[in-house]
């Protein structure tokens, strides 16, 4: 990096540069800065705009490389001048009604509308003055019989990703109007890009997070949690190995590889170093399931967690919260707190470890590069990546440590699943929605596993994150929301049975039936649908496990105290789903009167009980001494 890249005016010097250039004389428009980088106390340029590749600051630690820029040679080279153009622009000042893009936005939009403009070249069209609604609206019709050659073979574009296209091109529409070479007509003038797409009539479900199914994730999360319990043991023959390496320095690379396998077979290890080497890349995606499966926190969250993050509370009765800390680059907050469970602190020292050697490589980069150049902008990135705690070595870049892409950590957890037997195809995404979706069915009563692992997770922790104000400012309220969706999603499920054809019990339940019949109450709603809808939102639903409950107090004691109760209490539903606990619970209390201790008090509690269970089976079409419908 020369000297001539090194700026000595504040950025708020440099952010006064004019966001519209079309009268703007040539040398003046091509000296102009488009991103800069502070390195040991001053800004260095990364691009001008006379630049064919802007280099992009701002990204997620988890971003690669090769997605950190704006690459032009990939545009056809009669478009180059005026996307430079309204690209500069959309930096600088936004769209209408809009803030100013992140650097991730910006290549977004760049990267969805350069099919369009490959499009416009093969039409053999060199400027925006010839585009046209026809035209557009046969590329429209072109991107709709597109097959995907590559993850989903042989599929059309998902309608997420028409959409994303689609809108590419109404910003090109609006952009192009402030450069010297405007697209006359909005592309489509009677309709949108999300209708083109076929996304305004799809369902809430549509294009949502794919839910990892309870058999896949319980399987995922044993293997990892197995291999964190034995975390320990593999970093301490990983430093004896490193060890043995310092002390064989200078020795050829196949001699200390010899002493390391005799090492580790003398430290009981079996399977040799290649084996050993793979434990230890799958130590860090065991950490990450865990962290990510008990945290909710997105993969770039994740990236960003440093050596330290991890904090504590108490309260006034001696209950300790855990709390990690990290920077979230999806709303503007900066810093949030994560309440997470001790097996997540676990992780954390685990992981503090497993960097430490890693964190060192990066120290000595630093080191090197200030060496070689004090200006040099990738001092300000190895910096980013330095205290980072999932980092990564490129074998292909000098065996550079930086933190672990998303993309790399996708293929890491599908050779994770793999290996677990599993053919899901997982993605580090899903683990917020599971998340969610635990923490949903924790509020509504029906979490039925993973307590063991999860340790001390309920829905009471969020009464934890308003314990303390200083602490309460840094909360991730997106994941509280995340959470809330989750939880409609379930209690409309629900409600969709309830109102269905099967029969219900329970006081509510029957009142529900009995609603149902009447013609007048249904017509009053749109559709089932709508119906649905307006009854989850309307009612307090939670699972006792034994009985819906639509209570909105804690003063049943039928929940847990008599379980049985539920049968003819006016807030309970009882269906079909619950034909197996009374079963069960009626053939449990004919044993009990077979017991010759349990006095008379007993037996009558006994026999009012049994008629209980009795009466919620015969009601539900089940005659509980045939066991049969």
């Amino acid at each position: 990096m020369s000297k001539s890249n090194v700026v000595t005016l504040p950025w708020a010097s440099i952010e006064l540069q004019p966001g519209d250039i079309r009268e703007l004389p040539e040398g003046d428009r091509e000296a102009l800065i488009v991103s800069a980088i502070h390195v040991d106390g001053h800004w260095v340029i990364l691009s001008r705009y006379r630049d064919n590749i802007w280099q992009l600051e701002g990204l997620t630690s988890n971003v690669p490389d090769n997605m950190r820029n704006l690459d032009f040679n990939r545009v056809p080279a009669a478009f180059v001048t005026v996307m430079k153009s309204l690209l500069y622009r959309y930096l600088r000042r936004g769209r209408a009604g809009q803030k100013r893009p992140v650097a991730s936005t910006l290549r977004n939009v760049f990267e969805n509308v350069l099919p369009f403009l490959r499009y416009l070249s093969a039409l053999k069209l060199d400027h925006f003055g010839a585009v046209t609604p026809m035209i557009c609206a046969n590329y429209v019709a072109e991107c709709r019989e597109i097959r995907q050659t590559r993850r989903n073979r042989g599929q059309a574009l998902s309608p997420a990703a028409l959409e994303r296209r689609f809108m590419s091109v109404e910003a090109l529409h609006e952009l192009s109007q402030y450069t010297n070479d405007p697209i006359p007509r909005h592309p489509w003038p009677d309709t949108s890009a999300r209708a083109l797409a076929g996304r305004a009539s799809l369902n809430s479900e549509a294009g949502k997070t794919p839910l990892i199914p309870d058999e896949v994730f319980c399987t995922l999360f044993e293997k990892a949690y197995e291999q964190v319990q034995h975390g320990e043991r593999l970093l301490d023959l990983r430093d004896t190995l490193d060890s043995v390496a310092v002390a064989r320095q200078g020795q050829v690379t196949r001699s200390v590889q010899e002493h390391k396998v005799r090492q580790l077979t003398a430290l009981g290890w079996e399977g040799g170093l290649e084996a050993f080497n793979q434990a230890i890349k799958d130590l860090r995606t065991a950490s990450y399931i865990v962290l990510a499966s008990t945290s909710g926190c997105r993969n770039h969250e994740l990236a960003n967690v440093k050596s330290g993050a991890h904090h504590r509370t108490e309260d006034d009765e001696g209950t300790v919260f855990h709390w990690l800390r990290s920077t979230s680059e999806k709303t503007d907050t900066g810093v949030h707190d994560w309440m997470i469970p001790e097996i997540a602190v676990h992780v954390l020292r685990l992981m503090e470890r497993w960097a430490e050697p890693y964190q060192a490589m990066i120290d000595a980069e630093i080191s090197e590069r200030r060496k070689l150049n004090s200006s040099d902008p990738q001092i300000a990135t190895a910096q980013k990546h330095q205290h980072a705690l999932f980092l990564g070595v490129a074998a292909t870049k000098r065996n550079q440590v930086r933190t672990l892409s998303g993309s790399a950590w996708n293929m890491c957890l599908k050779a994770f699943a793999k290996s677990c037997g599993l053919n899901w195809i997982l993605a580090s995404h899903q683990f917020r929605r599971k998340f969610a979706n635990y923490a949903a069915h924790s509020q509504f009563g029906d979490l039925r596993y993973l307590r063991e692992h999860f340790a001390h997770w309920s829905m009471d922790m969020t009464l934890g994150y308003a314990m303390d104000q200083d602490w309460g400012q840094h909360l991730d309220i997106e994941l509280y929301e995340d959470i809330q969706s989750e939880l409609e999603d379930i209690k409309s499920e629900v409600v969709g049975t309830w109102l269905g054809d099967t029969p219900l019990t329970g006081g509510y339940g029957r009142s529900i039936k009995h609603w149902q019949r009447d013609s007048a109450n249904l017509a009053i709603f749109k559709n089932h649908a709508s119906m649905v809808t307006s009854i989850a939102e309307s009612t307090a639903i939670r699972s006792n496990g034994h009985a819906w409950c639509t209570a909105d107090d804690d003063r049943c004691v039928g929940n847990t105290m008599e379980r049985t109760r539920c049968g003819d209490c006016n807030n309970a539903v009882i269906g079909g789903a619950h034909v197996g606990i009374y079963q069960r619970l009626y053939g449990n209390l004919k044993g009990l009167l077979d017991c010759n201790d349990i006095g008379d008090g007993g037996r009558q509690r006994v026999l009012r009980d049994l008629d209980r269970c009795r009466d919620v089976l015969m009601q539900l079409g089940y005659d509980p001494e045939a066991n049969v419908v």
